[in-house]
């Protein structure tokens, strides 16, 4: 059935999707070149309000569960496990207020419609895999942003997409190298479930029917810990979170 729905549904999710891409394009350019920052901001905010919202024309639920009383006044790293690519939007609506940027694939930063735009003029961190002095570089920047601004910064911390759900282990490198810039960030895990299922046929069609969850857990003070620690604390925490999804 979620298949079947899938087969008719998904064009308009792509209509959706796609024109919420394309409208946004100028909406960001007039914003970020006359208003600056601020104005850029609310702009990005608000495209990614309709990206989230996207997800109902396949019948899919979006549920985001954050009890936890976060901080605006430090800068957090939000480390969150990957499934999907449509993980993103709703980490940006949900958590607009703590100003989430990415450390992205440079490649990114051309050809996409908002998507590029705001991953070039957004804050974020554009690295090249193939040149390690410039992604430590990029990612020392942002974290003298994040110092200065209060921002957060969101790593997907297993690498690349669970295509099939199962977590893979976390890697530390991002994280070691922002905690060292950022050594009074406040680590807060994200269990994202059931964004892969969306996917599992491929581009096409689309999972419809889904109960789509992002769940923010109880943030890890660094304190006197390392590193690998900590990041070992939020990858339980969240692989105990997704298992419990995916039970039921």
């Amino acid at each position: 059935m979620k298949k079947v729905l899938g087969y008719i549904l998904t064009p308009v999710f792509y209509l959706t999707f796609g024109l919420s891409l394309v409208i946004f394009q100028p909406i960001q350019w007039v914003c970020y070149k006359f208003f600056g920052y601020a104005a850029h901001k609310k702009s990005v905010d608000a495209l990614n309000f309709f990206l989230t919202y996207s997800q109902i024309t396949l019948l899919n639920s979006v549920s985001f569960k954050n009890n936890q009383q976060l901080p605006t006044d430090r800068p957090i790293i939000f480390v969150a496990n990957h499934q999907s690519m449509y993980d993103i939007p709703s980490i940006i609506w949900f958590l607009r207020k703590h100003h989430p940027k990415f450390i992205s694939k440079i490649e990114l930063t051309k050809g996409i419609p908002s998507i590029s735009f705001n991953l070039k003029y957004g804050g974020g961190a554009n690295i090249d895999r193939k040149d390690s002095k410039q992604s430590i570089a990029e990612i020392i920047k942002l974290g003298k942003r994040m110092n200065e601004k209060n921002w957060s910064t969101v790593i997907f911390a297993e690498g690349t997409r669970a295509k099939d759900g199962k977590m893979k282990p976390f890697q530390i490198g991002g994280i070691a190298t922002l905690l060292k810039i950022v050594p009074d960030a406040l680590l807060v895990p994200i269990a994202i479930g059931n964004s892969w299922r969306v996917v599992r046929c491929g581009t096409y069609p689309l999972t419809a029917l889904l109960p789509l969850k992002w769940t923010v857990l109880a943030p890890i003070e660094k304190g006197d810990k390392n590193a690998e620690e900590v990041v070992l604390e939020a990858e339980n925490a969240i692989r105990q979170q997704i298992d419990q999804v995916n039970v039921s």
